[in-house]
């Protein structure tokens, strides 16, 4: 695998970039189809669609600078440096919701009618953003071999594999692999330089799968159920929060708050906003 998917002397193309910009050009071309739908005008969701992404990016940085703020003191030209790395989809989540909670009181249209369009293609570009991670050998899991227990628990991983390390080969010999479908990454990628010639859990791609049926899931709620305003919105940030709350598990490299995963407390506390909020709205009558 190479994070470039192509090169013309100095311009590079890599696909992490190329798979998010094939998701905004898909999202704002069939959000433009189902506009009057919405009640808004072509041109209104092509202002949205710059706003969203703008607040979401802001949001992805500012979410991850904060929990990694040890390191940002001490280097703060590197909060501008987002080629570098780390932005978290929570936080482009949450920053997009502030954006659009923004850009609907500005030009006084209804909040849910905003995520309510938008939920099911931000989905659509997790799923193939998920890819240009892959590519790029991050946002990867742990060794194939770790122990369920340990898996499973919360920021236990790298004192069990520090004990790993240490083991005479005899003893590393009795872990077995899981799974048949480990990934060994190349040692110039981020997987491969921290777990070297090891077979990994290719958590992206769990996440890239499951993210693609909870796409198809919005969209089959959007065409064929009637819900009020906001509960599409409510529906995918539940279903995120669940998928992102399972694929944290095989991940190495989580965001922690104290001995927690920051995805799995962050997850929890949209999910009961979510549940809350959509008991609210389906207290209305059913809109037409």
């Amino acid at each position: 695998m190479n994070p470039v998917f192509l090169k013309l002397g100095p311009l590079e193309i890599r696909y992490y970039g190329l798979m998010y910009a094939i998701a905004f050009v898909f999202a704002i071309h069939f959000a433009k189809k189902e506009a009057k739908d919405f009640d808004l005008t072509e041109d209104f969701v092509d202002n949205y669609a710059m706003v969203s992404i703008i607040s979401g990016l802001l949001g992805a940085r500012l979410y991850y600078v904060l929990f990694n703020m040890d390191y940002y003191l001490y280097k703060p030209l590197e909060i501008l440096a987002v080629w570098h790395g780390g932005l978290a989809i929570h936080g482009a989540i949450l920053g997009g919701l502030v954006g659009t909670f923004i850009y609907s009181r500005l030009y006084k249209t209804n909040v849910w009618n905003l995520t309510d369009l938008a939920a099911p293609y931000l989905l659509f570009g997790q799923t193939i953003g998920r890819f240009g991670n892959f590519m790029n050998g991050e946002v990867h899991g742990v060794p194939t071999f770790t122990p369920l227990s340990v898996i499973f628990s919360n920021n236990k991983f790298y004192e069990w594999y520090e004990i790993y390390l240490k083991l005479p080969l005899m003893e590393k010999m009795n872990f077995k692999e899981l799974v048949p479908w480990g990934i060994v990454f190349p040692p110039n990628s981020p997987a491969g330089d921290e777990f070297p010639n090891l077979a990994l859990h290719p958590a992206m791609l769990y996440e890239m799968v499951l993210n693609f049926f909870a796409f198809l899931s919005l969209i089959y709620l959007k065409k064929t159920k009637k819900l009020n305003k906001g509960i599409l919105s409510f529906i995918y940030i539940i279903e995120y929060s669940l998928i992102r709350v399972f694929v944290s598990f095989f991940r190495a490299e989580d965001l922690m708050i104290g001995g927690f995963r920051a995805p799995h407390l962050i997850s929890i506390i949209l999910i009961t906003w979510s549940l809350i909020m959509i008991f609210i709205l389906n207290k209305k009558k059913v809109e037409g």
